[in-house]
């Protein structure tokens, strides 16, 4: 029989498993959240894709549950119905967008890897919110550039969410902005980046890469 400690241990670990994101200190507090609000809300089609993502190698990148969660209720607070995601990878934030918006709703969904989201698609569609989706495999900045060049779609999201590659953020901002409708929302994933962001300028390169380590591998 496991002892307490081997217990706390245990439960301590699994949310790494999917990369703990969380600006809480405490593994166990964080656990505790989890057990006693998110999962016991979680519908079973995420709970699916979380299960089968958290066997991938590189679950880091997945959105949290907590994470999810909170992104389906901002999206049905504003009644959100044209929407965006940049950085998709197997699916789980976009599941979570696909449940919240009206049958009518619509998500342009782009990520540069199509085999990630085509692990997560056949849960996506026993879901029943495919038709929801509009998935473009590439890099999103040509692809916003054409649409502002366009010129259709000015004014035209509800929401955007970016979860991709951190160094073109202001690049996608620069954009996005035009996308966007007026009292739209744009949510940008790890901006603080577990606080290297405030790192002093003359930080030594390995202090700085071991808080993008504790962030990417829970170390």
């Amino acid at each position: 029989m496991a002892t307490s400690g081997e217990e706390q241990q245990s439960q301590a670990g699994r949310h790494q498993e999917v990369g703990h994101k969380s600006l809480l200190q405490s593994d166990a507090l964080y656990q505790y959240i989890l057990e006693t609000s998110v999962y016991p809300r979680e519908p079973e089609c995420m709970k699916e894709l979380r299960e089968l993502t958290a066997k991938h190698p590189w679950n880091i990148m997945t959105t949290s549950a907590d994470e999810g969660q909170f992104l389906n209720m901002l999206l049905k607070l504003i009644n959100a119905k044209n929407t965006m995601e940049i950085g998709v990878y197997t699916g789980y934030s976009l599941l979570a967008t696909a449940l919240a918006i009206p049958e009518d709703g619509k998500i342009l969904a782009m990520d540069i890897n199509k085999e990630n989201y085509e692990l997560g698609l056949p849960v996506i569609q026993k879901a029943g919110v495919a038709h929801k989706i509009d998935f473009k495999e590439g890099p999103a900045l040509p692809v916003l550039d054409q649409m502002i060049e366009d010129g259709n779609h000015h004014g035209s999201f509800d929401f955007i969410f970016v979860d991709a590659d951190k160094d073109n953020y202001i690049n996608y901002h620069k954009r996005l902005i035009d996308l966007v409708k007026v009292g739209g929302l744009i949510g940008y994933d790890n901006t603080l980046w577990n606080g290297s962001v405030v790192a002093p300028p003359d930080a030594p390169n390995e202090e700085v890469c071991e808080v993008l380590q504790r962030l990417c591998f829970g170390a």
